[in-house]
């Protein structure tokens, strides 16, 4: 089903190419984007000057497997730190009302903020290596992961809790098997969601000395009306975004096997 939806696709996007109801510059053919896939993975165009040999080396001087690389390098550098942060930020939120009353309303403002809004701000104070670019991907994924915690914690069960205590179970005890076992589906899915801001966030965080990276390949793409390249980049950010939420979703089946049992 899926695979006969995919052909489908592709083969609409063929017939309108193939028809040229809008120039080619506007829609180029798959195999047009086919071409473009050979050519930023490989060498090619060489030319022979004064007796040296000279080729371009992928696309802007980078193979597209070094480009996905350093994208997805910023998006778990950056969606990891908001999830070690997030999580204990997010239990503290939902179990203290002083900390909610102050922190809650600067993480909702955050998450409120379109990205481009800050960017340039925080390049300004960070400069235009790879930190501004993680730190944008970090307050694009924070958000998510605070919210989803604090409210998994406030909607845990109190008569499970009291059920444990009453058994003689501990405080850490309670914690690990009454607690934690409530929130981690809530939270897993709060990641989700954070990693796919940080993958809607990849480009813009990458329109300043983004290359390498699909995010800068696209960019550079656009200024130049590359609009093959531009398609290639978006399929294979979409390739990435479907992987990685493939392997958050495996970890939730093994992590959360009671996952719609409580």
């Amino acid at each position: 089903m899926r695979f006969g939806l995919v052909v489908g696709l592709f083969g609409l996007w063929w017939l309108i190419a193939r028809l040229e109801i809008w120039p080619r510059i506007f829609v180029p053919t798959p195999l047009s984007v086919w071409d473009k896939f050979i050519q930023t993975s490989t060498v090619h165009d060489c030319s022979v000057f004064k007796g040296k040999r000279t080729c371009v080396r992928g696309y802007s001087g980078y193979f597209l497997y070094q480009h996905v690389w350093a994208s997805m390098r910023r998006i778990l550098l950056g969606s990891g730190i908001a999830i070690v942060v997030g999580v204990p930020l997010g239990l503290m939120l939902g179990t203290s009302r002083w900390v909610r009353v102050i922190l809650e309303p600067g993480i909702t403002f955050v998450r409120s903020l379109p990205p481009l809004a800050y960017f340039t701000l925080v390049v300004i104070w960070f400069g235009i290596d790879e930190r501004p670019k993680v730190i944008l991907l970090f307050l694009a994924a924070l958000p998510p992961v605070v919210l989803a915690t604090a409210d998994a914690v406030r909607n845990v069960q109190q008569d499970r809790l009291l059920a444990l205590l009453t058994l003689g179970a501990s405080p850490l005890q309670v914690i690990r098997h009454g607690v934690f076992p409530s929130v981690l589906p809530e939270v897993i899915t709060g990641i989700r969601v954070a990693v796919g801001f940080a993958f809607t966030t990849m480009v813009a965080a990458e329109t300043i000395n983004g290359t390498p990276g699909i995010g800068g390949m696209v960019w550079t793409a656009e200024r130049f009306n590359q609009t093959d390249v531009v398609i290639l980049g978006i399929i294979v950010i979409g390739i990435c975004g479907l992987f990685l939420d493939s392997m958050i979703k495996l970890v939730d089946r093994l992590l959360v096997p009671w996952r719609g049992q409580l």
